[in-house]
């Protein structure tokens, strides 16, 4: 799967934005924003949800444990509560590992 990414010198992202980097649709990010107090995004005057890089990072990080590592709910609250810079630095980790590989991919590719 790849991970579309957070554009730099943007502020605030729309629900579809968010949604569409996630690769899920927009009634799980609302659910997850109301099952997570870290998710706090911001409305503007219409009443649309803003997130910001923060917001989008704490998503991802929900998405990979709840997706990709098949934890529930309550052990993602769980672990995040318990360990949340541990969570963070972990899936800083990931994260890096997954660009290093497309990287790889890529150069295998073209050779």
């Amino acid at each position: 799967m790849s991970e579309k990414t957070v554009k730099k010198g943007k502020l605030f992202y729309s629900i579809g934005e968010v949604a569409d980097m996630l690769g899920e649709q927009t009634s799980a990010v609302r659910y997850w924003e109301k099952e997570f107090d870290i998710i706090k995004p911001q409305k503007n005057k219409k009443g649309n949800r803003m997130f910001t890089s923060e917001d989008v990072d704490n998503l991802k990080m929900i998405h990979y444990l709840l997706k990709e590592k098949g934890m529930t709910i309550a052990g993602v609250k769980k672990k995040m509560s318990e360990n949340p810079e541990d969570v963070r630095k972990n899936h800083e980790v990931i994260k890096s590992l997954k660009k290093i590989r497309s990287l790889l991919v890529k150069i295998r590719d073209d050779i």
